[in-house]
């Protein structure tokens, strides 16, 4: 028998579980015409580069009904996505150009947009995968950024 440890560790737990889920398909629906689904489309974060307490407060109040509907046998489904957020992505990338010592005025209006391009595909990703750590039920497969 081994000794429990004197503090959880979700390291060593929550992935593990988190990937069980998701090969599992748990967040996909089984549709079934017989029954109402439910549905929740996430409001869709900014691609800023991560989350803030405001977001986990929706997420965990989002993630609570979807899984207590799944608990009554609905199809439920809740629907991730995240968005370019043009002002605030704007907003991020002068900061980023600021301290290189730059403006948007500084560079061509196709080069300012292939930073922004940069910024999004280097972040955009982390969004989602902060919503995975904190365990949210969303059906990924189904994951759409838009623009």
């Amino acid at each position: 028998m081994t000794d429990l440890p004197k503090a959880y560790d979700p390291k060593t737990v929550e992935g593990r579980l988190y990937q069980f889920w998701m090969e599992g398909g748990y967040f996909t629906p089984q549709v079934d015409p017989g029954k109402q689904p439910f549905v929740i489309i996430m409001p869709p974060p900014n691609v800023t580069g991560e989350l803030h307490l405001g977001h986990a407060l929706t997420a965990t109040v989002e993630d609570t009904l979807v899984r207590w509907h799944r608990m009554r046998g609905e199809a439920a489904l809740w629907l991730p996505g995240t968005d370019h957020a043009g002002i605030a992505t704007q907003v991020v990338v002068e900061g980023q150009l600021a301290r290189e010592g730059l403006s948007r005025h500084d560079l061509s209006r196709e080069k300012f947009l292939e930073r922004v391009w940069q910024w999004v595909e280097r972040y955009g990703h982390a969004i989602s995968q902060q919503h995975q750590k904190l365990g949210a039920s969303c059906d990924w497969s189904r994951e759409h950024f838009t623009l």
